[in-house]
């Protein structure tokens, strides 16, 4: 692929943008990735230490869901905020701002013995940095500089980053509890999470002229005006809200419904583990397929999946094993709806403030991981188990299956179908 130089011509005409050489995209995909792999896989392993936070603080299980569930809100309430302070001046305050608040709040986190506190650092610090070293942001950042054929591609591989940073990090936590204790685990995470400075280096800068994009001719209030009175946005926002349920009820709630089968701890780890490593598969078929099907399609069969899946694992007997087939089959989908949740509002809208209305469907989802995380402590302390929760997460995701169908959006064209550049 050819480098395209940037340089505005004498006539006056603003200059086409043009993609960078292989090596320059690689770079940048590789930089994403890497800082996905920590924020993500810092963020989701938490639910391990819910268990032993409650043990040594007395704060309550409740206590400890109700800022987890404010946790998920916060991660998607700071993407579009983020997002567009990214769009507007560049990735890097919100790349280094967010892993410096990370970090504290996760190393104030073992001080903490009450739930408004523990609210504050886990709650608001540590979500609201993870949120700005996120999809959006990094998503943004990346497909600016790319050429269109590689858009999908490239946010597969992104997503994958994030899923390998799950299947690292929650064996690796539970490692760190056992070993050195909740508290120094959670100063180890701090420290990783200020690697992310290092590695978001190469996203810094801000993409005068997006790749691929026709000269921008509306502001972002504008476009923000647009994208709501469009119903295939909205059809988006509420697909993505049963998502952000679904995933945030397993992450947090996952080792409790294990320990209530009798399982041990490292049954938790190791599911959470193999969701992560077969994610990475998922994330990346999910952006190849991108590239060859329609987005929408792609959604509805990721979430019509995990409503099957969900009911095979009630009728199954609660073992080891049962955990470990689960966790790989909803892992296939887990992050994989990021890529074309994504791809369809770059479709829908364009490349521009991509990290604005991204963050805003990032907003949605969380709303929905505030009640996934929340009722599920709620619905533990009420009946002593996880069953309505379970049923709910069945039939939302169907219903995020079929909420895709209307969106908006033109069939493939068939050399793109066929791999062609």
């Amino acid at each position: 692929m050819s480098s395209l130089p940037t340089s505005s011509s004498s006539s006056g005409v603003a200059p086409t943008p043009v993609p960078p050489q292989a090596a320059s995209y690689w770079l940048l995909i590789l930089a994403a990735a890497a800082v996905l792999m920590v924020t993500v896989g810092v963020r989701l392993s938490l639910g391990l230490y819910v268990s032993p936070m409650n043990t040594a603080t007395g704060i309550g299980i409740a206590g400890i869901s109700f800022a987890m569930a404010v946790s998920q809100f916060v991660w998607g309430a700071s993407q579009p905020v983020f997002g567009a302070v990214a769009d507007r001046y560049g990735p890097a305050g919100s790349l280094f701002g967010g892993a410096a608040l990370m970090a504290l709040g996760l190393a104030l986190t073992p001080f903490v013995h009450s739930e408004l506190a523990l609210t504050v650092t886990v709650g608001l610090m540590v979500a609201a940095g993870a949120g700005a070293g996120s999809f959006s942001i990094l998503l943004g950042a990346v497909s600016q500089r790319l050429p269109a054929d590689r858009r999908a591609f490239a946010s597969g591989f992104i997503n994958a980053g994030g899923s390998f940073g799950q299947f690292v990090f929650a064996p690796l936590s539970q490692f760190m509890i056992g070993a050195y204790g909740w508290a120094t685990a959670l100063f180890g995470l701090a420290a990783m999470t200020l690697l992310t400075i290092p590695l978001s280096w190469p996203l810094r800068h801000k993409a005068e002229h997006p790749a691929g994009g026709a000269a921008v001719s509306v502001g972002m209030g504008e476009q923000l005006r647009i994208a709501l009175r469009d119903r295939s946005y909205w059809c988006l926002h509420a697909g993505f809200f049963t998502c952000g349920f679904h995933i945030a009820f397993l992450v947090t709630h996952l080792p409790g419904a294990v320990d209530l089968c009798g399982l041990p701890a490292s049954v938790s780890a190791t599911s959470l583990a193999l969701i992560g490593l077969a994610n990475i598969a998922g994330s990346i078929a999910a952006g190849l397929l991108g590239q060859r099907f329609r987005m929408k399609w792609l959604l509805f069969w990721m979430y019509g999946s995990r409503a099957v899946l969900v009911g095979l694992y009630l009728v199954a007997p609660k073992t080891d094993l049962t955990f470990y087939a689960f966790s790989i089959g909803l892992g296939l989908t887990w992050l994989a709806t990021v890529p074309p949740t994504a791809g369809l509002v770059g479709k829908l809208f364009g490349l521009r403030y991509l990290g604005t209305l991204f963050g805003l469907t990032l907003l949605s989802h969380q709303i929905g991981a505030f009640f996934g995380a929340w009722l599920g402590g709620l619905a533990l302390v009420e009946f002593g188990n996880y069953d309505w929760m379970w049923y709910a997460d069945m039939a939302l995701a169907a219903a995020a299956a079929l909420v895709n169908l209307p969106i908006r959006e033109a069939p493939l064209r068939p050399a793109a179908a066929c791999g062609a550049r």
